[in-house]
């Protein structure tokens, strides 16, 4: 007998397994609201981020309504075929990925940027401060101002690589976990982080630099995970 490969799974998608499965049993009934967050961590023993992320792709797949501020309902009706994400990253994995990336490429960055390189990074933070999150024009300058610094290192590998992660964000689950937890004061506090990682690299400090985006892109992470 020949026996199949046993498959690691990640663990956001084990916890969306179990959940769905249960819905689909009967255990909660279309339209009625799952248990909080912290109350199915407790149940199935793993952290509220990992909670978080599997609710998250029950919502993508069509199980599940999530309603900020209200708690989580179950999809009335429940879908006849369910989809599929079009990716199975964790997004807990990717901000960690891009938390240690970014930390090397704004150390680079204060490094061997050049002048010029310099005065337009400090523009795009400048006029990253002059949009809303949500809007276009602050994805657009905050994908630019991320790029610039991969650019400043000298290495173009490590833009390819930079703009691969970026592209990432796109993900439908990466923009359902923003649009249901990146409150009103989370512009400012990306804002504000943006100066600082800019004034840090114009400076030419690299530790500093290096620090500023480490800070930054964890709080990211918390804001989304542990709020």
């Amino acid at each position: 007998m020949t026996l199949p490969p046993v498959k690691a799974e990640r663990l956001y998608r084990q916890i969306s397994t179990l959940l769905s499965a249960a819905i689909a049993r009967g255990e909660f009934a279309p339209g009625s609201l799952l248990p909080p967050e912290r109350e199915l961590a407790r149940q199935l023993n793993v952290s509220r981020s990992s909670v978080r992320e599997a609710l998250i792709a029950l919502e993508v797949t069509g199980w599940v309504e999530i309603r900020s501020g209200n708690g989580v309902l179950v999809a009335n009706p429940l879908p006849s075929q369910p989809t599929e994400p079009e990716d199975t990253f964790s997004l807990r994995d990717l901000i960690k990925a891009r938390q240690a990336f970014e930390a090397m490429t704004a150390e680079l960055a204060a490094r061997f940027g050049t002048e010029a390189q310099r005065r337009e990074l400090l523009e795009v933070a400048a006029q990253l401060a002059g949009h809303p999150i949500n809007d276009e024009g602050f994805l657009q300058q905050d994908k630019r101002f991320h790029l610039l610094i991969s650019e400043m290192t000298g290495n173009e590998v490590l833009r390819e690589m930079m703009e691969q992660l970026w592209n990432r964000r796109k993900s439908q689950r990466f923009v359902r976990l923003e649009s249901h937890f990146a409150d009103r004061d989370f512009p400012q506090a990306l804002n504000h982080d943006h100066q600082l990682i800019a004034r840090a690299i114009a400076e030419q400090n690299p530790p500093l630099a290096r620090d500023s985006m480490a800070l930054h892109l964890q709080r990211v992470y918390d804001h989304l995970f542990e709020t």
